[in-house]
């Protein structure tokens, strides 16, 4: 057991220090093509921040860990909103800009709403059990093509600084890329593996350990840079970010290994964790919808509800 929790802590900081440097790299790499900032900005970083997540679904879904891959997902969205956002308006009311109100949190409620449509087979299809089935998962990334456009619009619509000096030299660059994603690979084979058999250890579900430790674990970047943001008051792109990592990860990180791999039968979720993806959302939504900001009692409202979820999750579950 003890071996399995160095192991596992051991994971998260190679996982995270892989995105670390596969975000310096690939970011550093498009700069030497002279690439847009606001392009890197909304993709190539919002994928390193995702990283983890999408690593970590991979191998849980190459490994018949189902439970470990939606509760992935749903733990880290549910985390972002509740934990992250929470934390940082409680540091510091965080103002909305209008394009977060009227485009950007409409789509990640719309997916959100989408994916809990598409789960529940049982309740609206009559089925045997719930599933998410490749039809779902390509339907899933389809509608991501729409947040796609809306990045390509976005970057169109806007003048772009020149570019500086590259920090790195291309060499230095995609060394610091392959080294990324070999320890992202690296990091959530360990995270999975050990994860998976302290479940099987302490004697709790995958569901239970997903949506507690690997989904906190995937999440510390954004934890971190959260928090550090929030002092320093540079929170106009916060709320954004966030956003944007649900979408990418309910679109890529749950839709491309589901895709890749085949149907997966979640077994040990119920109606909570679906009702709560989307309670989270839409209090974010009534939030910033209300005053064009997310004050510190909202932040605080949205901190106790996370507490809340997980008190149910390990105590009565």
């Amino acid at each position: 057991m003890i071996l399995n929790i160095i192991l596992l802590i051991t994971g998260f900081i190679i996982l995270i220090k892989g995105a670390d440097f596969f975000v310096d790299g690939a970011s550093s790499t498009a700069e030497n093509f002279k690439i847009s900032k606001t392009l890197i900005g909304l993709t190539i970083v919002a994928f390193g921040t995702s990283a983890p997540e999408f690593a970590v679904s991979m191998q849980a879904i190459a490994t018949h860990h189902a439970d470990m891959v939606l509760g992935n997902v749903i733990g880290s969205c549910i985390m972002n909103v509740l934990l992250i956002i929470g934390l940082a308006a409680a540091i510091n009311p965080i103002r909305i800009k209008d394009h977060t109100v009227k485009k950007e949190l409409p789509l990640a409620l719309l997916l959100s709403t989408l994916l809990v449509t598409l789960m529940l087979d049982i309740e609206i299809n009559h089925e045997a059990i719930n599933q998410v089935t490749r039809s779902d998962a390509i339907v899933i990334i389809l509608f991501f093509t729409i947040f796609v456009y809306y990045l390509v619009s976005l970057v169109k619509q806007k003048k772009e600084m020149p570019n500086k000096e590259p920090k790195y030299k291309i060499h230095k660059s995609i060394i610091l890329v392959i080294i990324g994603l070999i320890g992202i690979i690296l990091g959530s084979e360990l995270v999975v593996n050990n994860a998976a058999d302290i479940a099987e250890l302490l004697g709790i579900s995958e569901r239970v350990i997903s949506l507690t430790i690997i989904a906190f674990g995937t999440s510390l970047p954004e934890i971190v840079t959260t928090i550090i943001s929030s002092k320093k008051g540079e929170q106009d792109l916060l709320l954004g970010n966030i956003i944007g990592s649900n979408i990418f990860n309910i679109c890529v990180v749950l839709g491309i290994p589901v895709a890749i791999f085949g149907t997966i039968t979640p077994e040990g979720y119920n109606s909570m964790d679906l009702i709560m993806l989307i309670v989270s959302t839409m209090l974010l939504f009534i939030f910033c919808k209300s005053n064009k900001k997310i004050t510190r009692l909202e932040g605080i409202l949205m901190l106790l509800t996370f507490i809340a979820y997980y008190t149910y999750i390990v105590i009565v579950v």
